[in-house]
């Protein structure tokens, strides 16, 4: 008797938490089902994978996708549509909306919003302000929650937790990991002078600078400390952290992004202007090799895309006046596969960054590996296919992409989820099926 399946995929390489495999997968019920050699298989559905690359499913734990009260920018659908485009399979979802999402009911009307909407799975991070001190660590609990965020500087309205008291008062409220924006509020104030009056783009990592970033991570691993609390500091982009968060693995996940780890100051700020402008700053050549340092020496937990996007009008004004932000979760794939392709990290770092990290440190469910019993949720590629990343090709509302023009070896062939085929060839498929994910420390 041969073993039967909703779906076989065969002829790929997996990318399994064993290395590479040569080996057919049969999913069913939306899971994986068989690993090996199934040849002798038969399936409802079958898929040649030959010349391929089965990844599990990208993760990409930090985007803003701006609904609701943003929507000019981006909302639930099209975002979404751009992850499945570029091979995403799971967002985490930033809490600075408008209103931002501070309560249950703030919660609630996200997963609301994003039922038969969403083009893949999703959770979203609940906002710590001193308003909702008392709640968090009910709010956190929550199903759908992907955990608390804090920004330490740059965000708006009661987000902003910049009072070292009222820190030390969030993370000893709760026990999932609390990811943070660790810029030092006092110090951007200080230093805004130095831009209030007008200045070039590429003051930008200037004005905010190494030691406001540097400043703000020294302060929270020792309050993570004090509190016996995990955290997970986000888009880490210098030189000076490396070694604060080196000797804090014990309370300290990490993050990365591809556009710290792909663009490069002063040069990037004099070819797109305000479109390089992000928080915390992309920076020069020397910080860039340092995060790849720790890219290589296995500091970073995961990569993040942060995908916070603005109309190319809001990024056309006066710096520095003009937004911090830019699209990236539909380019995050394609640009670190071209760093593989330029053997600038393995395949194999790629899927811990992208896939295992977020499952380990996060407490996913289900998610996060080619393994038995786990959900299909699959990311296939062509590592030789060498596409140019361009307009037509990009879902975001705002339009455009600092990596527009860019040609790169390596892109997203398939994205499935769960079993469901959502894009080949660059082509939707079927309707928006995502769901809200689980963890283990949730409901």
């Amino acid at each position: 008797m041969t073993d039967s399946f909703d779906l076989l995929l065969r002829g790929g390489t997996l990318m399994t938490p064993n290395g590479r495999q040569e080996a057919g997968v049969g999913i069913s019920d939306g899971r994986i089902a068989a690993i090996g050699d199934l040849a002798r298989a038969s399936a409802a559905e079958m898929i040649d994978c030959q010349g391929l690359t089965l990844l599990p499913g990208v993760i990409d734990s930090q985007v803003h996708f701006r609904e609701p009260g943003l929507e000019h920018k981006e909302d639930l659908e099209s975002g979404t549509r751009a992850a499945a485009l570029g091979g995403v399979t799971a967002i985490f979802e930033m809490p600075n909306t408008s209103p931002s999402t501070l309560s249950a009911d703030d919660l609630a009307g996200k997963l609301e919003r994003a039922a038969g909407r969403a083009w893949v799975d999703h959770a979203f991070y609940m906002g710590a302000a001193e308003e909702n001190l008392e709640e968090l660590a009910e709010l956190e609990l929550l199903p759908g929650c992907a955990g608390v965020k804090v920004f330490m500087g740059s965000s708006t309205g009661s987000l902003l937790v910049d009072d070292e008291e009222l820190l030390a008062q969030v993370l000893r409220r709760g026990r999932r990991r609390v990811a943070v924006h660790a810029e030092d509020e006092a110090r951007l104030r200080e230093r805004f002078a130095l831009v209030e009056k007008g200045a070039p783009p590429e003051q930008h990592p200037v004005w905010r600078d190494a030691e406001a970033a540097r400043l703000a991570t020294e302060r929270l691993l020792r309050l993570a400390r004090e509190a016996k609390r995990r955290v997970h500091v986000l888009h880490v982009s210098t030189a000076d952290e490396l070694p604060l968060l080196a000797g804090a693995k014990d309370i300290a996940t990490c993050e990365v992004t591809p556009q710290h780890l792909t663009l490069e100051g002063p040069e990037c700020y004099r070819r797109l202007g305000t479109l390089a402008q992000m928080n915390p700053p992309v920076r020069d050549a020397a910080h860039k090799e340092a995060l790849w340092e720790g890219v290589r020496q296995g500091l970073f937990d995961v990569l993040g895309s942060d995908h916070a996007p603005h109309t190319r009008e809001e990024k056309q004004g006066d710096y520095p006046r003009t937004p911090s932000g830019m699209p990236g979760v539909q380019t995050l794939l394609p640009l670190m596969l071209d760093h593989v392709a330029a053997d600038r990290l393995t395949l194999e770092r790629l899927v811990d960054l992208t896939a295992h990290g977020p499952q380990r440190i996060f407490g996913l469910v289900g998610k996060g590996r080619l393994a038995l019993g786990y959900d299909a949720d699959i990311t296939i590629v062509d590592l030789k296919a060498k596409r140019e990343i361009t307009g037509k090709w990009l879902a975001s509302k705002c339009g455009w992409s600092p990596f527009e023009g860019m040609t790169v070896t390596g892109w997203p062939i398939m994205t499935l989820i769960r079993g469901h085929l959502v894009m080949r060839d660059d082509e939707l498929q079927g309707k928006p099926a995502g769901q809200p994910l689980r963890f283990q420390e949730a409901g």
